[in-house]
């Protein structure tokens, strides 16, 4: 009995008509697929994308063409029932040298109150900071100096030290330029919110400990 001849796979462009939809569609599902820390099924794919499966698969099947091992340092791969992105074999040492080096651990409160401080206020001192936080800022100033994400920027007319951003804390917050810094009146609270928070703090605290004593007049 002979064998059937195999099926060639459909071209991608006959499930979806329009060529341009269907490069969107693809990037959508790399970028899903870049993201996603687990593999992930077509049929989630086609739900997150809002689209058939026969059109992911479709997007897969341009994915699969551009990274085809050997090509790209990053290859697709099939696992546990869905897709993921994986690192190409020949990077594994090299990705092994890289994650091995310590990691810096993130910034403390009292560290992201002090860069906060600079950023809106620069160039400022210590005891300016001191002032604003209530509480000293001189550990703090220093992990951020030792960091990278400030600078001494001169002196004040009393002789303290005054510090400034880097480009490195533009780097690494994504900013192109301190005018790119959200409007700090987005967290200033207006009457009406000051008030309403007050009274829930308030309402908590009863909570807590019972109402507050009647005051005599």
């Amino acid at each position: 009995m002979s064998e059937r001849p195999q099926q060639p796979e459909p071209d991608p462009r006959d499930v979806i008509g329009d060529e341009a939809r269907l490069r969107e569609l693809t990037r959508i599902v790399e970028a899903l697929l870049f993201v996603s820390p687990d593999p992930v099924t077509i049929e989630d794919l086609a739900t997150a994308c809002d689209s058939w499966p026969d059109e992911v698969l479709a997007a897969v099947g341009l994915l699969k063409a551009d990274y085809r091992p050997g090509e790209r340092g990053l290859i697709l791969k099939e696992v546990a029932g869905g897709l993921t992105l994986a690192t190409d074999p020949s990077a594994e040492a090299a990705a092994r040298r890289l994650l091995a080096k310590p990691r810096t651990p993130p910034l403390t409160p009292a560290q992201a109150e002090a860069l906060a401080i600079v950023a809106y206020l620069q160039p400022v001192s210590r005891p300016e900071m001191a002032r604003i936080r209530g509480v000293s800022s001189d550990s703090a100033t220093t992990t951020l100096l030792e960091r990278g994400l400030i600078e001494e920027a001169g002196r004040s007319q009393f002789g303290a030290v005054l510090y400034r951003t880097t480009p490195l804390f533009l780097k690494l917050f994504g900013l192109n330029s301190l005018d790119d810094l959200p409007e700090s009146s987005r967290w200033d609270p207006s009457p009406e919110e000051e008030a309403d928070l007050r009274d829930r703090l308030l309402r908590a605290g009863e909570q807590r400990t019972g109402p507050a004593p009647l005051t005599q007049i």
